[in-house]
């Protein structure tokens, strides 16, 4: 059924900057790698083209193990000191290996130009200089979105039920030391019949 109104004109959603360069940015990264590689193997040859690759490979695989492998005892340290009732110290290594992680990928990806920026990564000193970056943003965009946007949102989706109904109610904690219930007078009770 119509009304008789004309429809609004088609009008495609107006991409981002993000998104229409990012593809182009991918495109001129491979352009570049491609082009310094086989520079690299028309002076050296391809075998030494091979080897580097190779050993980027491998490399990067080291570094993403042994990255991982200090991630996973940092988390169990942190599980453990929960279960013996302490607070979990906030760990400095976890955006060290993050950036860790990251440069064995970059390592372990074909081409000069990823090896190099993987190495480059692996520098503690770049490093602690990029955790600290990203860690000043993080704050400002916290800081910058104000109270009640990230910190309520699990405290909202718990008292909203799918519905849009708030449930009312009230918290009983476990731990709290509860205070001994007092008896109630419930007035006279009927006699029991038999």
């Amino acid at each position: 059924m119509t009304t008789g109104t004309p429809s609004p004109p088609f009008r495609p959603a107006s991409r981002s900057k993000l998104r229409r360069y990012v593809p182009l940015g991918i495109a001129a990264w491979m352009v570049l790698e491609i082009w310094l590689l086989t520079q690299v193997a028309s002076a050296w040859g391809g075998f030494t083209v091979f080897l580097l690759l190779t050993a980027g490979l491998v490399l990067g695989g080291v570094v993403i193990k042994r990255a991982g492998r200090r991630a996973f005892k940092g988390w169990t340290e942190q599980l453990q000191q929960v279960q013996r009732g302490e607070m979990p110290e906030r760990s400095e290594r976890a955006g060290g290996n993050a950036l860790t992680m990251i440069a064995g990928l970059l390592l372990m990806l074909p081409g000069l130009v990823s090896d190099g920026l993987g190495l480059l990564l692996l520098l503690p000193p770049v490093r602690g200089l990029l955790t600290k970056r990203v860690e000043r943003s993080m704050e400002r965009r916290i800081r910058k979105a104000g109270p009640g946007t990230f910190e309520n949102a699990f405290q909202q989706a718990r008292i909203h039920r799918p519905d849009g109904k708030v449930v009312q109610g009230e918290v009983i904690r476990d731990d709290a030391p509860s205070a001994p219930e007092e008896p109630r007078d419930q007035g006279p009770r009927p006699p029991l019949t038999g």
